[in-house]
C-alpha cells in the first residue's frame, strides 16, 4: 500500500489532449520515485486511449485521445493508480560511468575550483564521491538531469552560453549535474568528459540513461578514454548496468 507520507496530487488538464498529475510542491527522490512508479503502473494497465505519458520531477504528464477516454475519467483512473502505488525505497540501476576530469570536455574544471576555493582534486574527490539520481529525461534525446550534486559544487550557470560541447561533457548546472546526450549549445560549467553515449539511434534502446537509475563517476586516464571511445564508435558498449 502507499506510505502515508504521500502528497496529495493535483490534476491540471493541458489543453483537450493531456493532463499533468502533480504531487508535493519540492523535488525530491521520494516525489520522483511516485511519479515514475505511476508511469510504470499507467504502462500495465493499459488504458484506451493512453497516448503516451512523460514522468518529469514531481509531475506526470499523460497524452490522450478525447475521443476515447475524456480527461475527467483519465484524471479518475490515475488517482486510483496512484492510491494503490507501492513504492520501494531501492532505486534503479547503477551506471558507473568512466569519466576523464580536465582535457577538451573539461573547460571549466580550473576555473570552477579557484571559484570554490578547492584544489582541483578536491573538486574531483568530491564529483567522484556522490552517487546521483536521474531524476528525468529531457531537454534532449537522452538527456538526464541527476541529481545528488553536492552542495559544494552548486554552480550557476554562465551568463554566455557556449555555442558548441561535445556529447559525453560532464557538466554542472545550479544544483544538477549532467551528462550531454548530443553535441549542442549549453551555459553549464563542464569538468569532464566520457565516451559513455547516452544516445545512440543505432542501438535497440537509444536511450542508455532512465528515470530512476543512479550514476557514479570514475576517473580514467587518456589512454582508457581513448580506447574506450574507439568501442563506442564502432557500437560496441562501454559499461553495463548493475541491477537495482
Amino acid at each position: 500500500m502507499q506510505t502515508p507520507a504521500a502528497p496529495a496530487p493535483r490534476i491540471l488538464p493541458c489543453g483537450d489532449q493531456a493532463l499533468s498529475f502533480q504531487i508535493g510542491k519540492d523535488i525530491d527522490a521520494g516525489a520522483n520515485a511516485r511519479i515514475i512508479a505511476l508511469a510504470a503502473a499507467l504502462d500495465a494497465a493499459a488504458i484506451p486511449g493512453v497516448m503516451d505519458r512523460v514522468p518529469t520531477y514531481r509531475s506526470l504528464l499523460v497524452r490522450y485521445d478525447p475521443e476515447t477516454i475524456r480527461g475527467a475519467v483519465l484524471g479518475a483512473r490515475l488517482t486510483a493508480l496512484y492510491a494503490e502505488l507501492e513504492v520501494g525505497a531501492q532505486g534503479g540501476r547503477l551506471w558507473r560511468v568512466p569519466v576523464l576530469y580536465g582535457g577538451e570536455a573539461g573547460l571549466d574544471l580550473d576555473s570552477l575550483a579557484a571559484e570554490k576555493g578547492l584544489g582541483t582534486e578536491e573538486l574531483i574527490a568530491l564529483h567522484m564521491g556522490a552517487e546521483y539520481r536521474v531524476y528525468m529525461i529531457g531537454f534532449a534525446p537522452g538527456f538526464a538531469y541527476l541529481g545528488g550534486l553536492p552542495e559544494a559544487l552548486h554552480a550557476p550557470r554562465l551568463a554566455t552560453p557556449r555555442q558548441l560541447i561535445p556529447a559525453g561533457a560532464v557538466g554542472i548546472g545550479g544544483r544538477q549535474a549532467s551528462i550531454n546526450s548530443v553535441a549542442g549549445p549549453s551555459g553549464w560549467r563542464f569538468i569532464a568528459g566520457t565516451p559513455v553515449r547516452l544516445f545512440d539511434p543505432a542501438r535497440a534502446e537509444p536511450f542508455l540513461l532512465q528515470a530512476g537509475d543512479r550514476v557514479r563517476f570514475e576517473r580514467i586516464d587518456v589512454p582508457a578514454f581513448a580506447r574506450l571511445a574507439e568501442r563506442a564508435a564502432a557500437g560496441s558498449p562501454v559499461i553495463s548496468p548493475e541491477a537495482a
